[in-house]
């Protein structure tokens, strides 16, 4: 009986350690598929959607032209109606694969993220040996989220630029700073403006990135948790002009960089209209008794032929176009004649 549970407990203790020892090679396999790669040409997968995201795909399919690259596929969705990166896909003969993945990564080196707008699962940052790089559009930790442009455009910021970081699970914008480059903002730029030329340098920037690995892997910086501001999702009622908050430099930034996106709007006789066309402008001093002086306070410009309102802070805005709700826009003569004209005082309030 002893020999009989000796026999059982020896054969119980080789099981055990086969179980450990094929442990064990499944670990050093798995090690061994992500060992990362001492040179290229590398396999690239591109995670993108937009005009910010295709440049940084020319990018990258030029390098596999000029076989740098010996792969490259695209990930991308089917939500928007306007999608330039599936169309260039498209007419370029590009493999693509659509959002979210259903087919298991194989043999792709590294991962690219473009203004993409998804958070990536670990599993799938984690097929790629060489990880995954985000290029965002600000100085990281500055303006981490969906919309770092219009928050610089909004904020009245000086310079921006466009950093590549690595991509980590859970949240975005995170990851370590691999490479940076910063620009100055014209005081007059746009948001259409600036988002292109951030595109483009971007994609100079990826490119240089990728010329450079592994290596340029192991010189990642962390981000400076107490420097970071955030830029989320926003909606139309981000153009809502606060008349007794803003000053004029606050509305022509914010008119900057929502230029293809939304007009400002503001409230009149208790309907939304939108002010089309606005300068920042010094009062003139032939219009200067206009009561009751509040922001908000508009009144025509017959020299300049354009309304005037007044900001906080004694600022002043100029409006050249006006969009009433069933109307065509109309210029500012056209609406100082049909609803400005006729009154005792030649003034409205925008609230």
């Amino acid at each position: 009986m002893f020999v009989k549970s000796y026999k059982i407990r020896h054969k119980f203790v080789d099981l055990k350690e086969a179980f450990k020892n094929s442990l064990k090679i499944f670990k050093i396999s798995k090690k061994q598929i992500h060992t990362i790669p001492k040179e290229g040409p590398w396999s690239v997968l591109f995670f993108g959607v937009d005009d910010f995201s295709l440049e940084s795909l020319k990018g990258l399919h030029e390098e596999y032209k000029l076989k740098r690259l010996c792969r490259l596929e695209v990930v991308t969705t089917k939500q928007n109606k306007k999608h330039e990166v599936r169309d260039y896909a498209m007419q370029n003969g590009i493999v693509m694969r659509t959002w979210p993945l259903t087919i298991d990564i194989e043999d792709f080196h590294i991962g690219i993220v473009v203004s993409f707008g998804h958070l990536i699962p670990k599993n799938i940052i984690n097929s790629f040996p060489l990880g995954m790089l985000n290029v965002h559009g600000s100085l990281l930790p500055k303006w981490r989220g969906a919309s770092p442009i219009t928050y610089s455009l909004k904020n009245g910021d000086t310079h921006t630029g466009v950093t590549i970081m690595n991509i980590l699970p859970k949240k975005f914008d995170i990851g370590e700073i691999i490479a940076q480059e910063q620009i100055s903002i014209n005081p007059d730029e746009t948001l259409p403006e600036l988002r292109a030329k951030l595109a483009k340098i971007g994609a100079n920037l990826l490119v240089k990135t990728i010329e450079q690995l592994p290596s340029i892997l192991s010189n990642g910086r962390p981000q400076n948790e107490l420097e970071a501001t955030y830029a989320p999702k926003f909606t139309s009622k981000i153009s809502s002009i606060k008349w007794d908050e803003m000053s004029a430099i606050d509305i022509y930034n914010l008119q900057r960089a929502l230029i293809g996106l939304y007009p400002l709007t503001t409230k009149f006789r208790n309907t939304i209209i939108k002010l089309l066309d606005i300068q920042k402008i010094e009062k003139p001093s032939h219009l200067s008794h206009i009561e009751p002086n509040i922001p908000g306070v508009a009144t025509y410009d017959k020299i300049n032929k354009v309304l005037i309102v007044k900001c906080k802070d004694d600022n002043w805005i100029s409006v050249a176009k006006v969009c009433i709700p069933g109307h065509h826009p109309m210029s500012a003569n056209d609406f100082n004649n049909g609803f400005i004209l006729g009154q005792k005082q030649r003034i409205i309030i925008f609230q």
